[in-house]
């Protein structure tokens, strides 16, 4: 029986995966049904697993549930970019703050890493590969600040993130505000990430109300 169980949360953590991705990537629209039938059948699963899926990315703030009827990809409204960008300043603001004081001659290589093949993909014009190498760029960062409760506290959100880094339309341009915040972690400089940060993260939050402003562009 443990190994059925066990069997059972890996394959909800993989349906998991799989949404989660689809959702942060635009692969499934704001506002579309998660039909647990259909998405059992699309990746040949029970509806168990499908089911406990869609009630973590509830918990992720991507879906919402709907008593009653299917649950749907969540809809972001320029208060909620709002909301989420006050409370993100702050704490990745420390986040790198700390990784610039805390980092490892290893940290530093895996973070230049991620920004290498971000940059690579943006030049290559692949949006997908670029939107994903920037979010393992800030996961890494919060590794570097070496700080468990901002690492618990940025968890709550890390997929709000990535779904923000979705949205950006100047690929090239996001790397290369990820190269200039790489080389002030790298030398330690504090008081330039003080001001690269809150203006980083605002061309995000520019950039997914943009794409509010167009439904047709998301």
């Amino acid at each position: 029986m443990a190994g059925v169980g066990t069997a059972g949360e890996l394959e909800s953590v993989r349906v998991t995966r799989i949404l989660r991705d689809d959702i942060i990537l635009g692969r499934r629209a704001p506002g579309s049904r998660l039909v647990e039938r259909d998405i059992a059948a699309e990746l040949h699963v029970s509806r168990l697993p499908v089911r406990e899926a869609i009630r973590t990315l509830v918990g992720e703030g991507v879906v919402v549930a709907r008593p009653r009827t299917w649950a749907v990809v969540r809809e972001f409204t320029p208060q909620d970019i709002q909301d989420f960008g006050e409370v993100r300043e702050a704490i990745e603001t420390l986040i790198f703050v700390f990784a610039a004081q805390r980092h490892s001659a290893d940290g530093i290589a895996r973070l230049r890493s991620a920004y290498e093949r971000e940059h690579a993909a943006a030049v290559a014009g692949d949006a997908e590969s670029a939107r994903i190498a920037a979010g393992d760029f800030h996961a890494i960062s919060a590794e570097l600040a070496g700080n468990e409760m901002l690492g618990e506290l940025i968890g709550v959100f890390v997929t709000r993130l990535r779904w923000l880094f979705g949205q950006h339309d100047d690929l090239l341009a996001m790397a290369e505000e990820h190269r200039m915040i790489l080389d002030a972690v790298a030398e330690r400089d504090v008081e330039s990430l003080r001001r690269l940060i809150p203006r980083h993260l605002a061309s995000g939050q520019a950039a997914a109300a943009r794409r509010l402003a167009s439904p047709s562009s998301i």
